[in-house]
């Protein structure tokens, strides 16, 4: 199995719906892929975090941070289209 494959087939197995073969060859891909792994891992942590539906508090330099890109890269789409 190649990454592309894995990220193809990575919603089944997420969410436990892939064939048993598949799996087993997802799982030995892994095995050997890190950057697979922290995707998967990742996707993982973000589904944990969604299904406990608590809010997560921002750092305060990372909301700034973050709106100010965000406010950047609004105006370089769509004020230019004006």
């Amino acid at each position: 199995m190649k990454c592309k494959d894995l990220l193809n087939a990575l919603n089944d197995y997420i969410d436990g719906e892939i064939d048993p073969a598949v799996c087993e060859e997802f799982e030995k891909h892994m095995a050997d892929c890190n950057p697979c792994q922290i995707v998967v891992d990742t996707i993982k942590k973000t589904i944990i975090i969604y299904k406990e539906g608590k809010p997560y508090e921002l750092p305060l330099e990372f909301k700034k941070k973050l709106h100010s890109v965000l406010q950047e890269k609004w105006k370089q789409t769509f004020e230019s289209k004006r």
